[in-house]
């Protein structure tokens, strides 16, 4: 290690005290003193030399000293630190694990049904607010698409999916096409793209559009591109996602603000935020933390989301997670995160075998 490198990284006995103050600030919610960490460290050192290591760690950037008291607090970075290489995670115990499986097991009629009672599990679990999206089936693939002209600039479009599955959808367009137009259009789309995932389809199409582009006229093309609109609402249906205990957080001094609360709130009543997070974590390799400001929305810079993605067999077909404040009991939380996703997988794998 550098010169350099040793100024931002801590030494055992700075990833110690570190370490022993997070867990007391997550216990208590309290900026951690000097005095305090001295009798929780179990180490033989004296406060002043406890503050000289907070003050090497507050110029790392790992904790800060709050104005009002003499203390200090974990930053992101601290957190970042703590999860990565200082916490002793504790799996479920065996009771926990029980009562996971036993939920799991009931009859469910639809998927929504099933995550709905894994995303209030999770909330029960960590009395945080859990999130579970609805499984995707493994692969969509397009069997056809149909376009029938409607008044007022709209276009129905019918897509059968998988064989049996058909959906409709309305869009809106920037003028009126004749059936002949529409025909056109749908016929190239079933020649080129029948049988083909709808995922593959959407990536394809646009740029198949640009080779074409010097022998297929405007109005071809301006439908087919609304028409990748239609198949990417195929792919991503509305309902993608169940929130469940979101009023737990308010439990949170931290986030008991009314304003924040609101904000919070709206962020989860549109989706678009919360979606974006889970599809980020789709392809992990196992549990993903995103803590504070990581996530890239300024609503949750006081929050921590711990997700991890659930399969079946080779695919993977959804995600869940806790979203909680940064001064959640991550020891706790990421391996029940884990766990049920891994629980809820072999769930949905005697299913498929049923």
């Amino acid at each position: 290690m550098s010169a350099d490198a040793s100024k931002t990284f801590p030494n055992d006995r700075g990833q110690h005290l570190l370490r022993v103050l997070i867990q007391r600030y997550i216990r208590d919610g309290h900026p951690v003193g000097s005095r305090t960490l001295s009798k929780d460290s179990g180490l033989d050192l004296s406060p002043a030399t406890i503050r000289n290591v907070m003050s090497d760690l507050e110029e790392m950037g790992l904790v800060s000293a709050p104005h009002t008291s003499a203390g200090r607090v974990p930053t992101p970075q601290g957190y970042r630190m703590f999860v990565d290489t200082l916490v002793r995670y504790r799996q479920p115990v065996d009771s926990d694990i029980r009562k996971i499986r036993r939920k799991l097991g009931g009859e469910y009629d639809t998927p929504g049904e099933l995550v709905t009672t894994v995303s209030s599990m999770l909330s029960e679990f960590t009395s945080m607010a859990g999130v579970v999206t609805v499984p995707r089936a493994p692969k969509i693939a397009l069997r056809q698409i149909e376009f029938l002209p409607l008044s007022e600039n709209r276009v129905l479009v019918i897509l059968v999916i998988n064989d049996t599955e058909v959906q409709n959808r309305i869009l809106h367009t920037d003028r009126n096409y004749t059936q002949s137009e529409l025909i056109q259009a749908q016929n190239y789309i079933n020649e080129h793209y029948a049988g083909t995932d709808l995922h593959t389809v959407r990536e394809r199409l646009l740029k198949d559009l640009d080779k074409t582009r010097d022998s297929m006229d405007q109005a071809m093309r301006d439908i087919i591109s609304v028409a990748h609109h239609a198949m990417d609402k195929a792919e991503h249906p509305d309902e993608e996602y169940v929130l469940a205990g979101e009023t737990n957080l308010m439990d949170f001094a931290e986030l008991s603000d009314i304003d924040k609360l609101r904000r919070l709130f709206e962020a989860f009543s549109h989706k678009r935020l919360i979606l974006d997070l889970l599809d980020r974590s789709i392809n992990a390799d196992g549990v993903r933390i995103f803590i504070g400001e990581e996530s890239g929305y300024g609503i949750l810079d006081d929050c921590s989301v711990v997700t991890a993605p659930y399969h079946l067999d080779d695919d993977t077909i959804g995600v869940l997670g806790v979203i909680g404040p940064t001064r959640m009991a991550y020891d706790r939380v990421v391996p029940i995160v884990d766990v049920t996703a891994r629980l809820l997988e072999t769930v949905l794998g005697h299913g498929q075998q049923d």
